[in-house]
């Protein structure tokens, strides 16, 4: 497996170097270990699929010129602060499909140029408001299919140049205010997979960039029109199928009010399926839509006639009585005059 460059740079037994592109293939070698000797031209180090369990402070001191740097596959479940704090030039990197539970405050430390970077399908549980704090130029961050349940205010406050998202496949319930505070420049936002069953109304308010708000596959049974009249990007795509909507006469409402919103598109309305009532389970919001309301309404009809007739009966009534009781004046007036004739 071994090869050398055309400069005859010096490489590990187990990797690949090729000095003309700058690139080191350590992959699949079966490492337990960062390998030494990595030659100092390397921009793009490849040690995926390997054995490595721990990452640990100043692992890759000598790489400053590292560029891409791929450690997914591995069984990481450790890294160390100030691990990555001698990459100042790197622009990628790839910790996807290992165990990493915890992410410390110094993890980002040495990350000021880091562009990408992938933490998908690990085993993480929260998200600090430190915990990634120096990623200031971050663009595109992968936080899905992991266990997340929590993520604090500000977690991705010095994030003002992310521009992509992704938590899908997690385990959040709600999106509170203040949780995607400062990414101003975010386009991509996917929460697809989690069990989000409410937001607060002024969530997406600072996402003044927003392209696609992908919701799908969550708990929602209802929505807050204003929490998406919030938004203020002109032309943002919201994606809502596989929720369990509750489909009623409010419902109804709230979607005809969005969709009328000329600056948000639901572009999967017409696939959006009720959940409950049990007599509409199965069937698309858009086949019950326009009866929705037309219960409430004969209940209003039915409310209305009862109350017109109670009123009508009522004057009825009331003029009987008095009829009744005009009559009965004018007898004894007629009796009175009667008798004074007498």
């Amino acid at each position: 497996m071994y090869s050398k460059s055309v400069a005859q740079s010096p490489c590990e037994k187990r990797c690949n170097c090729w000095e003309e592109f700058k690139f080191v293939n350590c992959s699949r070698a079966a490492y337990n270990y960062i390998p030494r000797d990595i030659p100092l031209f390397a921009e793009y180090f490849d040690l995926s699929k390997n054995n490595l369990t721990v990452i640990s402070r100043g692992a890759f001191r000598s790489l400053w010129k590292l560029k891409v740097l791929l450690i997914n596959d591995n069984n990481i479940d450790f890294v160390g602060d100030g691990a990555f704090s001698c990459l100042e030039s790197l622009q990628r990197l790839d910790l996807s499909r290992n165990k990493i539970s915890i992410i410390t405050s110094g993890f980002s430390t040495g990350l000021g140029s880091l562009r990408e970077l992938h933490l998908s399908e690990n085993k993480l549980r929260s998200l600090g408001s430190r915990s990634l704090q120096q990623l200031d130029n971050l663009q595109k961050l992968y936080l899905n299919n992991n266990s997340i349940s929590f993520i604090e205010n500000r977690a991705f406050s010095r994030m003002t140049c992310l521009r992509k998202l992704h938590l899908g496949e997690n385990k959040l319930i709600t999106l509170n205010n203040g949780i995607f505070s400062m990414l101003k420049s975010l386009e991509v936002l996917i929460l697809e997979g989690n069990a989000i069953n409410s937001t607060e109304l002024n969530v997406f308010t600072p996402l003044n960039s927003l392209v696609i708000l992908n919701l799908v596959h969550n708990n929602l049974k209802t929505v807050k029109v204003k929490a998406f009249l919030s938004i203020h990007t002109f032309g943002t795509h919201i994606l809502l199928a596989g929720n369990h909507w509750h489909c009623d006469c409010d419902l109804q409402r709230i979607f005809r009010k969005l969709r009328s919103v000329q600056k948000l598109f639901l572009d999967d309305y017409f696939n959006l399926t009720c959940k409950e009532p049990r007599e509409l389970n199965g069937y698309r919001l858009v086949e019950v839509d326009n009866e929705l309301c037309i219960g409430e309404t004969v209940t209003v009809l039915i409310i209305t006639f009862t109350v017109l007739i109670t009123v009508v009966a009522a004057i009825v009534m009331a003029e009987r009585k008095r009829k009744k009781h005009t009559g009965k004046h004018w007898s004894e007036d007629s009796d009175i005059s009667y008798d004074s004739q007498n």
